[in-house]
């Protein structure tokens, strides 16, 4: 399957019970940034997706961007540096 996001949002792999996701979803709400949202526990063949881009751990939030390229537990100023975004909204 194709987790890839639209320009200008994000899909952010997640779990029901990860502090450091829902920091993240919080902070990207409040920005304006749109997400999907996959958890990992949930969705078939999305924590493997996880462990690839994570040299094999199930680390998350892992957020994947439009152009394919991905980021561990990044901060909502690295989301918008890579979206292009910083200082825009």
């Amino acid at each position: 399957m194709d987790y890839t996001p639209e320009a200008g949002s994000v899909t952010m792999f997640s779990t029901t019970w990860c502090g450091y996701c829902r920091r993240l979803k919080t902070q990207l709400q409040g920005a304006g940034i749109g997400y999907s949202e996959i958890n990992i526990e949930e969705v078939e063949g999305a924590a493997a997706l996880v462990e690839k881009l994570n040299d094999g751990n199930q680390t998350v939030p892992t957020v994947l961007y439009p152009d394919g390229s991905a980021a561990t537990n990044p901060s909502l100023i690295d989301v918008q540096k890579a979206l292009g975004s910083l200082g825009t909204n």
